[in-house]
């Protein structure tokens, strides 16, 4: 890549220096060390509020990517595809120290000389940092590796998703591959001096990582994971180029990485896993209590307790279970609620017979989904996105699906990842909603839209707020009414089944993590009152005991937007459009959901509407309860 082709491409808006951008290219760190943040810093601008905030922001892009390489690799970040995150104790501690002075450079800044715009962008700047640092005196660093996340998840993910045109590019996937022992050990470093402090994911959780991490080194290096680049080599390459590229790749594997991660599992099998901690609940931990109520926080960018989550979570399963057996009644079925969730887990007639027609059928489904977004979006992604199977080596561990970002810069579409494992786990009520969920209008339309944003900073543009992003997810599968889906009355009480899926989270995560819950219950509760299959509904428990407070934000986001929409609906009356109201609440990007209130109670007011009371959102929890 040539310099000027770099610095365009980071370059991709107004609001990135030039300055910042030609750093980032003739530095080429490993990570933002000291003293290339020093000079960072001596340069900041010394006058001038706005350039202060402009530089803050440039500096803090730049910090990620260089400080986190496998974020830049899936943003299109350059300079530094060659590179991990720097796990070491002095690179964690490095990066706390500068996360620290950003914030108190920010700290240091007079906001009121801002710009209207410019106070946003200060606003959430400088509410992340602070997050950030606050979070600082909890030891998250020391849980780094559990059946949902760690290196043997985030390696052949990030390696997938670097670019694959050219022989620099197989040569930087090289040399991540060959850096990747010093990754193992830092991170085994870390997890042994969690287990002296007793700091581990509950045992129960564990029981499947050993295999996810042979799975990536099987004895024949064309099935692994982390050499796939090299078996789908472009037709641009010559074949000796393409050969010797491999032959590099699986020297390396068989010399470094095969006994490597076989050298990790065994730790994880022989000295992690019978020393893990027995105990589920998270606020076992020292300091437990406070580290929850954090997470909490953090993840649903609310002031909500623990105990009030739990309160609202009761509330909503109680309502959607009463929806459901109108349901029930709808189709004309003879038997109770179990009888009937027993004949929808097990009933063949919702179940496909291979992979390949699983997958169809979310196509088929997303296809359709599209043709009828126009009606509820002025704006759309230019974005692609495809529907793909989760991969094989973590499929039997992993939830029903999830959604990977693309990126225009890195040349990667979106993908909606749909689990194909246990096809009888698998039921095709479930379908149309999770469909909406991970891809259009969910995931892919929200995140897309907000990376091709021009007129908000790439700090910004990237930014995930879980409360946000998930709130929106669980929002979306509301609109499939709109989209003509949920005709069907199985799908539609499949709609409810990830509608009581999302509140009964509220309750068992704040169940087994606050009150005292054991693992057992939550599985049996979330049983009592889902159709979802017994082997999905152990893998969210197991989730939420490794995630804890995560899947509290999808909920809680979603009755917040619930909330402003009707609120708006209620100001505006007949002059409220849809499709202006979903580009108004996307068009910033993701927010926290309470500077989203804030910012879309503006909006309704410069439509004309009058905000006064609050209106409850769909499902009763009102302003009050989620304030």
């Amino acid at each position: 890549m040539s310099f000027s082709n770099s610095v365009k491409k980071i370059l991709n808006s107004k609001h990135l220096s030039l300055t910042t951008a030609i750093m980032a290219i003739s530095l080429n760190v490993q990570a933002m060390d000291q003293k290339a943040f020093e000079k960072a810093m001596d340069a900041m601008p010394k006058k001038g509020a706005s350039e202060k905030l402009q530089a803050l922001q440039d500096l803090r892009y730049r910090w990620i990517m260089e400080s986190y390489p496998e974020s830049a690799t899936y943003k299109g970040y350059p300079g530094v595809e060659r590179n991990w995150t720097d796990q070491s104790n002095a690179g964690i501690e490095r990066r706390k120290g500068q996360t620290r002075r950003l914030l108190a450079a920010s700290r240091h800044l007079d906001k009121s000389k801002l710009a209207e715009d410019e106070q946003l962008d200060y606003q959430l700047l400088y509410q992340d940092l602070l997050m950030q640092v606050k979070g600082y005196q909890f030891p998250e660093h020391l849980l780094p590796v559990n059946h949902m996340s760690g290196i043997q998840r985030s390696v052949p993910a990030v390696l997938n998703a670097m670019p694959k045109r050219t022989a620099k590019d197989y040569e930087d996937i090289l040399a991540r591959l060959d850096k990747l022992p010093g990754l193992i050990e830092q991170t085994k470093i870390l997890m042994e001096k969690g287990l002296r402090q007793n700091l581990t994911p509950p045992q129960i959780t564990l029981r499947d990582l050993p295999g996810q991490i042979r799975a990536l080194v099987p004895a024949d290096p064309k099935q692994s994971p982390l050499l796939k680049a090299f078996n789908e080599m472009p037709s641009s390459l010559p074949a000796a180029q393409q050969a010797k590229l491999r032959n590099q790749a699986q020297s390396i594997y068989q010399k470094s990485l095969v006994p490597n991660w076989q050298a990790f599992a065994e730790f994880v099998e022989r000295e992690y896993i019978p020393n893990a901690t027995t105990e589920t609940a998270f606020t076992k931990n020292d300091d437990g209590i406070r580290w929850y109520a954090y997470k909490v926080q953090e993840e649903t960018t609310t002031d909500l307790s623990p105990e009030e989550i739990h309160r609202i979570g009761l509330g909503e399963v109680r309502r959607i279970r009463g929806e459901m057996d109108a349901i029930i009644k709808k189709t004309g079925f003879e038997g109770d609620f179990k009888a009937f969730t027993d004949f929808l887990r097990n009933d063949p007639q919702f179940y496909y017979e291979t992979k390949e027609d699983l997958l169809k059928n979310y196509r088929d489904i997303a296809k359709r989904i599209d043709g009828e977004l126009p009606a509820l979006f002025g704006t759309l992604p230019r974005l692609p996105y495809g529907v793909k199977p989760i991969p094989g080596y973590s499929e039997k561990s992993q939830t029903t699906a999830y959604y990977q970002p693309g990126s225009k810069e890195a040349g990667r579409a979106g993908v909606f990842f749909a689990n194909t494992y246990d096809l009888k786990s698998r039921p095709t009520w479930e379908m149309e909603a999770l469909t909406v969920h991970e891809a259009m209008p969910g995931h892919h339309l929200q995140i897309a839209l907000a990376q091709e944003q021009q007129d908000i900073h790439p700090l910004r543009r990237e930014k995930m707020y879980t409360g946000f992003v998930e709130g929106w997810g669980l929002y979306s599968e509301s609109l499939g009414y709109d989209l003509g889906l949920y005709k069907d009355p199985y799908n539609e009480f499949g709609a409810l089944t990830y509608d009581m899926w999302r509140a009964v989270r509220l309750v068992v995560d704040t169940g087994m993590h606050q009150l005292g819950w054991s693992r057992d219950e939550a599985i049996a509760y979330f049983m009592e009152n889902s159709a979802k299959p017994e082997h999905d509904v152990v893998v969210e428990i197991d989730r939420y005991l490794v995630w804890p407070g995560q899947a509290l934000a999808y909920r809680v986001g979603q009755l917040k937007i619930k909330e402003i929409r009707a609120r708006a609906e209620k100001a505006l009356g007949t002059n409220f459009n849809i499709r202006q109201f979903h580009d108004a609440l996307l068009g910033a990007g993701a927010l926290p959901l309470n500077v989203l209130e804030s910012r879309m109670n503006n909006w309704i007011e410069s439509q004309g509407g009058q905000i006064s009371q609050a209106v409850p959102a769909a499902g009763g929890a009102g302003q009050t309860a989620l304030n």
